[in-house]
């Protein structure tokens, strides 16, 4: 498998008035033209792995790694310029919630027009149409309608679909989807990872799909990373995250509710000091 992404030793700091936050400990992985799942709880150091792949990590943040590196792109010594020109072009990410995303005051046509155009020389007449065209391919049905709506006057899974297209539409190399169902309604979400799953294998993308649902993960990834406390603690193929070994792995699983089983008293997470080492 030719590596797409290189991870090598991630870390990830943030200074604090009570000291330095240690978000990301030394994460190491490779991505190929696949689905890679990251799962873990809220604080796991998920998004954070995947801010810093972007570029986006707030400025007060301190980034190491051995190796960070984007189909041959050494990402730590890119500059502003070009971390900006493979942001959003060759590298996308999606963001959990459209409300929070999408720009309020701009149209959705406009905003995935704006982004075509920022990274391609293309008039208002072909980026138009190309931006109705990923509209229609993230299954909106009247694309012309919604290109000229505002966020706020569509739901929540168009909005969604409508952020989808707009980190589509420049046709990325690897797209960073960082819990992108969360906020949707279970048959909502099924389009969604629909869309997405259709898109990675006729475009040949690689995606690191963020999330805390370990069942998505199972039948939507080819392999699944567990994260604890910044660090990696399990990696295995998404078929196998039942046969999972390590303790916390197993803790997540057992907190999933199970149809007809009774759960009395729900089962707790006993956390271990050992594993955040």
């Amino acid at each position: 498998m030719n590596a797409l992404l290189e991870v090598e030793d991630l870390r990830v700091s943030f200074p604090t008035r009570t000291g330095v936050v240690e978000a990301v400990r030394g994460v190491s992985f490779t991505l190929g033209r696949e689905r890679l799942g990251i799962v873990g709880e809220s604080g796991s150091g998920k998004s954070q792995t995947g801010r810093a792949i972007m570029g986006l990590t707030p400025e007060h943040g301190r980034i190491t790694a051995s190796k960070l590196e984007f189909n041959g792109i050494d990402l730590l010594k890119a500059s502003t310029a070009e971390r900006r020109a493979l942001r959003g072009n060759r590298i996308a990410m999606i963001l959990q919630d459209p409300k929070y995303s999408l720009n309020p005051v701009m149209t959705i046509g406009r905003q995935i027009v704006e982004t075509l155009r920022a990274h391609e020389p293309v008039g208002r007449g072909e980026a138009r149409r190309r931006a109705l065209d990923m509209l229609a391919a993230v299954q909106i049905r009247d694309p012309e309608r919604v290109f000229d709506l505002y966020p706020h006057e569509v739901s929540g899974g168009m909005g969604q679909r409508a952020m989808i297209a707009m980190m589509l539409v420049a046709g990325p190399e690897l797209l960073i989807a960082d819990e992108p169902t969360s906020a949707l309604d279970v048959t909502v979400q099924l389009d969604v990872l629909g869309i997405l799953n259709r898109l990675v294998a006729e475009r040949g993308m690689g995606l690191i799909f963020i999330s805390h649902d370990l069942r998505l993960v199972s039948s939507f990834c080819d392999r699944v990373i567990v994260m604890y406390a910044g660090k990696i603690v399990e990696e295995l193929p998404a078929s196998n995250l039942a046969q999972a070994e390590h303790p916390y792995t197993r803790g997540l699983l057992n907190c999933m509710p199970k149809i007809g089983a009774d759960r009395h008293p729900l089962p707790v997470l006993d956390r271990k000091p050992e594993w955040a080492l």
